[in-house]
């Protein structure tokens, strides 16, 4: 049997009696554990192509994919067919070794990232030989029979059983802006995807209800699988990642323009041509950042350690990043800003008095719903337990964000069933109250004028100014019928109202004001009405500076809301369409942007958020469209959380700051110095032996201290920042080289070796050092580096000062420096750092 047989094709107008005999599987009993162990091994994990993971031999062999690097070992090669074997094997060691080096990091980084990742791998309950279990969804297989509930994504596809109010989210397949209802049954073999209403499919979520589903396809084979299998896909591309891309496009226009000039030139002045493209291509290879993929790799396994120390787990590591560069912070308050632990503080009449009746209704509503769990329903259940005995379920109109409003229709009394059923809604006050024509007053039923109306909004609008969520619940008794839906949601009669309490948060106005000094604003976006969002906001201390409630968003136009989000720091009573509108809107203004959610119609704007942050206990939807996971709903983790993602973003750009200034540097040193000397400035092997030495004592950086400066405000991707930086330092550092140079043919008269190791000697002392000064904004006698890059860079500096007095010497095309030409390098390496550090408070003053 296999995925591509028979059986497995248009399944969906099969029957689940016969779908079962042909899988060996029953809704009861389900696969045994033996036989799914089998199929696992013969049809493979239930993942996409697209989520492989790299071996280690695919990632060693991508140290070597950039073309510089290939046309050096091509050159190279070349160089040995000629017979100079020498420069060959060294060059092809040095290569080796700096590959190794950043393979290990990299591999290191990434070993540790997916232990963390582990630690919330997604999980399906399942039924196995009678048994309900959870397993990973990658090792469900056709024939399992998985069971699930509101917010679980559908991890496979496969047919429904069973369902009670089943609606499923199906968007990311076929583009339905709505839910759509599921039910058991058979459809036609033609059937299009959206047609196929008894299936369920991978990568789609349910919004509501509850169901248990026979597994038929898995992994590839699944219609995600397939449109995974044709496209490349990968997630949207971060701020930072963007910025690296560009920071490539620099570098490689510079690089090609020079490292062209300086080939031209020395074939001109007539220096070997072979030297000449080996020199100049040695030259590209030094101008890159080549270990900029393992400096990130390891930065980003850093940051993912110490956040998971924190209680953050993070799933997409190309994210912290931008967790450091958010200015904007979106949250809703429950949980957040309040304990999250709701309360139901009363059951009253529409005059405001103690009603048994009123919380029996909302009770039978919240006993035999069967959609989305949520606090509301837990708050009223955990308040009383009446005896139900004598009412059973007929059906259920389920809750959704246009209605928010969720029905049941029940029957008090068995015998009576078929005479008369009992319909009671509940939900949002206003949306209750729209579909109601009477209510319940002084004991009678009365009609709904607009005196009563106003007496209900005044109490409505005085508990919720109070800081209560208030719902309405309504009711009417209906004759029996085949099926119930939201047309019988007319005509009822408004019973009273249902008052919810969560208490505020102790220090969350600390955390709100340490956040806007860290430079990130907090808006706060929720369904709740806005004038308990303002009583929340206001208890806490937290100034309401403009309210825009759903109504006026789709009132707006874009542009309109654009300029409306930036002003305005509480939105009320908006859907999950409308919350994903906003964070765009966010984005637009030029914003990054964070939101933080743990329910299923959090999904839409979690997805949208340059951060997106959930919690340990969301559902599995949210989760899954996070970026981080807190273990603990507190902005405090969220707060070490973004200075976690700074001190990351910090030390990626320190490494890019040194390493594109000093060897930019270089460039300009050797251009210069091809103009007037009869040799090559330095021999190919030399310069990969000084890119590889000066990469050392960087490749600390990410355990590297960061100064207070570089944390208090979001930090965001700026090339021309960068390319001023280059401008400045690179000419500076050949400043200095071209002082060398007048030590080494001016005064010495060096021959081609003295000069090779003289320069040689002073490039990995002047980088190797430098770095202290350019590491940070303060000065440098104020901001001490880490413990491993000052070891580091003095195990450097001796290897440099040292190698010449070597075996290795010759073979290097080195020779010894006299005493009093070490001291002279020595002198002019102090003054490289004196001036350095000169330089960078004049550019830092300029720059603010």
């Amino acid at each position: 049997m296999n995925q591509d047989d028979a059986i497995f094709k248009a399944y969906w107008n099969r029957s689940a009696e016969e779908l079962e005999t042909l899988l060996g599987t029953s809704s009861s009993q389900g696969l045994t554990e033996e036989t799914a162990e089998e199929r696992l091994v013969k049809y493979g994990m239930n993942t996409t192509s697209a989520r492989k993971k790299a071996s280690a031999a695919g990632l060693f062999l991508n140290q070597f994919k950039s073309p510089i690097v290939l046309i050096l070992i091509f050159a190279t090669i070349i160089s040995a067919i000629l017979k100079d074997w020498v420069d060959a094997v060294v060059i092809f060691v040095i290569i080796l070794v700096s590959a190794a080096l950043s393979f290990f990091q990299e591999y290191n980084a990434n070993q540790a990232a997916e232990k963390l990742k582990e630690q919330i791998n997604l999980k399906a309950s399942v039924i196995r030989s009678g048994r309900s279990l959870l397993i990973p969804v990658e090792r469900i297989v056709p024939g399992d029979i998985v069971q699930l509930s509101a917010g679980s994504l559908i991890p496979a596809d496969g047919i429904l059983l069973e369902g009670r109010d089943l609606f499923v989210n199906q968007a990311v397949l076929t583009g339905e802006t709505f839910p759509v209802q599921k039910k058991a049954g058979v459809t036609p073999v033609d059937a299009s995807l959206s047609e196929r209403t008894n299936v369920l499919y991978m990568g789609t979520n349910v919004r509501s209800g509850s169901a248990k589903m026979l597994i038929v396809q898995t992994g590839v084979h699944t219609a995600f699988g397939q449109i995974a299998r044709r496209l490349t896909l990968r997630p949207p591309e971060t701020e930072f990642e963007r910025g690296i891309r560009r920071l490539g496009y620099l570098l490689s226009e510079v690089m090609l323009i020079l490292v062209i000039a300086i080939f031209a030139l020395n074939v001109f002045f007539a220096k070997p041509v072979l030297d000449s493209l080996l020199f100049s291509i040695a030259l590209a290879v030094g101008l890159t950042p080549q270990l900029l993929p393992a400096i990130i790799e390891i930065n980003l396994s850093k940051g993912s350690r110490v956040l998971a120390k924190g209680g953050v787990i993070v799933r997409r590591q190309t994210a912290i990043e931008n967790f450091g560069s958010m200015n904007v912070l979106c949250t809703d308050k429950t949980g957040t800003l309040t304990q999250g632990v709701v309360k139901l503080d009363g059951a009253l009449d529409g005059k405001g008095n103690v009603s048994e009746t009123v919380f029996l209704q909302a009770y039978l509503n919240a006993h035999f719903q069967a959609g989305l769990a949520n606090p509301l329903d837990e708050a009223i259940m955990a308040s009383e337990h009446p005896a139900l005995d004598r009412y059973s379920k007929i059906d259920e109109v389920p809750y959704d964000f246009i209605r928010k409003r969720l029905t049941v229709i029940i029957c008090e009394d068995q015998g009576l069933c078929s005479e008369r059923v009992l319909l009671i809604t509940k939900g949002a006050f206003t949306n209750v109250l729209e579909v109601c024509s009477q209510c319940d007053w002084e004991g009678q039923h009365a009609p709904l004028d607009s005196e009563r109306k106003e007496a209900l909004y005044k109490l409505y609008e005085k508990w919720s100014g109070e800081g209560f969520r208030v719902l309405g619940v309504a009711y009417k008794a209906l004759t029996p019928k085949a099926g119930y839906g939201h047309e019988d949601e007319a005509e009822l009669i408004f019973s009273g109202f249902l008052l919810f309490f969560d208490p505020p948060k102790v220090g969350v106005k600390e955390v709100v004001t340490h956040l806007e000094e860290l430079g990130v604003q907090l808006k706060i976006i929720t369904g709740d009405n806005r004038l308990v969002a303002e009583h929340t906001l206001r208890s806490l201390g937290i100034e309401v500076r403009g309210v825009l409630v759903g109504s006026d968003i789709n009132r707006l136009n874009d542009e309109a809301l654009w300029q409306m989000v930036e002003r305005v720091n509480l939105f009320a009573e908006v859907d999950p369409n409308q919350k994903e509108k906003i964070i765009v809107s966010l984005k637009k203004m030029g914003n990054v942007v964070g939101y933080m959610g743990d329910g299923v119609n959090d999904a839409p704007a979690l997805h949208s958020a340059d951060v997106g942050i959930s919690v340990e206990n969301a559902v599995d939807v949210a989760k899954e469209a996070a970026d981080f996971v807190l273990l603990k709903n507190d902005l405090n983790i969220l707060k070490e959380g973004i200075l976690q993602g700074r001190r990351t973003f910090t030390n990626t750009l320190k490494y890019i700051f040194m390493a594109t200034s000093a060897n930019f540097g270089n460039m300009f040193s050797v251009a210069g110095a091809s103009l007037f000397l009869p040799f090559l400035p330095m021999l190919p092997k030399q310069i990969l032996l000084i890119n590889l030495l000066t990469d050392l004592p960087e490749m600390t950086i990410a355990n590297d201290r960061v100064d207070d400066a570089s944390i208090q405000q979001p930090r965001r991707w700026d090339i021309h920042f960068i390319r001023r930086f280059m401008l400045v330092f690179g000419p500076l550092s050949s400043l200095f080289d071209f002082a060398t140079f007048g030590l080494l043919l001016v005064l010495l008269r060096s021959d081609e070796a003295l000069f090779h190791t003289g320069w040689f000697v002073e490039s990995v002392l002047s980088a190797s050092l430098v770095v202290f000064a350019l590491r940070t904004r303060a000065p440098i006698y104020r901001d001490r580096p880490g413990r491993g890059m000052i070891v580091m860079t003095i195990l450097v500096g001796l290897a440099a000062v040292l190698l010449p007095y070597t075996p290795l010497a010759g073979v290097m095309g080195f020779k010894p420096l006299p005493g009093y030409l070490l001291a002279g390098i020595a002198g002019i390496t102090l003054l490289y750092l004196v001036s350095a550090e000169i330089a960078k408070r004049w550019f830092y003053r300029k720059a603010d």
